[in-house]
């Protein structure tokens, strides 16, 4: 058996996304009816599990990345935050502070309040002053418990998904308006950058990337990958630089073109006939991460944090072994000379993945759709062992 041993300073976490299991509350998502038929209404009840939810993520790593419901915290535009919402996120907060839990807070991760979106949403510029607001308020009032900041989560997915793909909410299908959303949300982390740097100047600051390998299957796909690649990897990443203290980075999938994507979401009979491993998602390409990670440290010499990583199953063998197989890739990346600082496994317990529902199962602990009730996976121990004592055993 060989062991791998990483740095004592080195950050082990799990991650969630507050609209993901917390329920729904005057967002773009209220009602939305995802792929596998189930309402993005009543999540996961995480805020009538806190306390047992916080057991959880204590257990699972020393490190926890999170965010809150914008829509619920603040209620109208440039408003205070709502002080009994306030007061039930700094009670989860000072319960995972005395389990010995540090925080990276994400301040934007897909959901926005309804009164946002009648003012036009991120397709107006004026509007990004509303959010720098927000932001601010959160500094002000949450920053003494917060480790990292991550301003936003995988913008190039928001802007993808919502305006390109039409899969998430407003669900347009608008390259224009995708360009203009991007550069907005640019704009809004550049601003809030200063603003989370004047009130608390030693806590980093960075935004969640994600990113992908497009390929092709064939002639036809050598286009698609190609503009993929640059919208996606470069071009959304780019309205960002400037103003980071370390690099998020999440990675999951490899897509390939032909010239379509083919994802095993969409198209899990060409998966199968090319024979590509997978998991309930997508091509399963974990040399990916490496080559992401290459790529970006080459271009920008950022610490790099992996924000989110993790596979879609209900085979907990597999995740045990993506995970190690994604450790073993972060560790050599280390060895190379790659200045990486931490590591967030998705998820801590199942949630509602966005437009495809709760039966897409990412998390450390299963949790039933009906009950809601949380059942701890072998992976969750695995995790554990790694995220306390620093060291994977493969």
């Amino acid at each position: 058996m060989t062991e791998l041993h990483f740095p004592a300073d080195f950050v082990f976490g799990t991650s969630t996304a507050a609209a993901q299991i917390e329920t729904a509350f005057e967002h773009e998502w209220v009602n939305f009816t995802s792929k596998d038929g189930h309402i993005f209404n009543r999540t996961c009840d995480h805020e009538l599990h806190r306390e047992e939810d916080a057991d959880i993520i204590a257990y699972c790593a020393p490190y926890y990345r999170m965010g809150f419901l914008w829509s619920k915290l603040q209620r109208a535009p440039l408003a205070p935050l709502h002080e009994e919402t306030a007061n039930e996120y700094e009670r989860f907060l000072e319960l995972l502070s005395a389990k010995g839990v540090q925080i990276m807070l994400v301040l934007h991760h897909f959901h926005n309040p309804n009164w946002f979106l009648a003012k036009g949403g991120w397709e107006k510029e004026e509007n990004v002053a509303l959010w720098v607001d927000f932001a601010r308020k959160v500094s002000q009032r949450f920053g003494k418990y917060v480790r990292f900041w991550n301003t936003f989560n995988e913008p190039n997915v928001y802007a993808s998904n919502g305006w390109i793909t039409g899969l998430f909410p407003p669900q347009q299908r608008s390259i224009r308006r995708a360009f203009r959303v991007i550069r907005n949300l640019g704009k809004a982390h550049h601003l809030a950058y200063t603003e989370l740097k004047n009130e608390h100047p030693h806590i980093p600051v960075g935004i969640s990337h994600n990113a992908v390998i497009f390929s092709a299957e064939n002639l036809a796909g050598l286009l698609p990958a190609r503009i993929s690649d640059w919208w996606f990897m470069d071009f959304c990443l780019q309205q960002f630089a400037g103003a980071l203290d370390f690099f998020g980075m999440s990675y999951y999938a490899k897509i390939s073109h032909d010239p379509h994507p083919i994802t095993y979401i969409d198209t899990p009979d060409k998966i199968k006939k090319l024979n590509k491993p997978h998991d309930d998602m997508w091509e399963y390409y974990p040399q990916g991460m490496a080559e992401c990670i290459h790529r970006y440290w080459k271009k920008y010499r950022l610490p790099i944090i992996i924000t989110e990583s993790g596979v879609c199953t209900s085979d907990d063998n597999f995740r045990i072994s993506a995970m190690k197989e994604y450790l073993r890739i972060v560790h050599a990346c280390m060895q190379s000379g790659v200045d990486i600082r931490g590591y967030f496994w998705w998820s801590t317990f199942d949630n509602f993945e966005w437009n495809l529902g709760p039966t897409y199962r990412f998390g450390l602990y299963e949790t039933d759709i009906e009950t809601k009730e949380r059942r701890k996976r072998p992976s969750a121990d695995v995790y554990r062992q790694v995220a306390y004592g620093k060291t994977i055993r493969l």
